[in-house]
């Protein structure tokens, strides 16, 4: 496999847009965690320091990565703590995640509302996975 870019941010008239590669799905959900954090620091490193652990599931993989994503929105906003990076465990559309991070008190995050199902898509190519996903901000 080529080494592609792990994500990159879309245009988009009023909100985030997220492009996700991965060579397999896990490492697609992963590489999402990586994103998230990146936008939410404004690019700042957030430490590892505490590790929390999610589980998630969904319908489908659409459904699945849009929990995931929401399941990170609430640990923020419920408990102060932001995510750094993630090892995930996919079994079907069942997912177990370490999600390591830090407390926000030492970071000014942005905001994201909510994950959408706006542009949303999750497909096999050549070399990998691909996700996008629209962010509400």
């Amino acid at each position: 496999m080529v080494n592609r870019i792990k994500y990159e941010f879309l245009d988009h008239t009023a909100d985030i847009k997220v492009k996700i590669s991965g060579k397999d799905l896990t490492e697609v959900f992963e590489n999402s965690v990586l994103a998230l954090s990146e936008y939410l620091s404004s690019e700042k490193k957030i430490e590892s320091k505490k590790v929390k652990v999610i589980n998630v599931q969904g319908s489908d993989t659409s459904a699945l990565l849009y929990n995931f994503i929401e399941e990170i929105l609430y640990l923020i906003d419920s408990e102060g703590f932001a995510p750094a990076r993630a090892k995930v465990i996919l079994r079907g559309n069942n997912l177990q995640a370490e999600i390591s991070g830090d407390t926000t008190l030492h970071y000014h995050l942005q905001q994201i509302k909510a994950p959408t199902y706006a542009e949303m898509e999750i497909k096999k190519d050549q070399e990998g996975w691909i996700a996008q996903f629209v962010l509400d901000v």
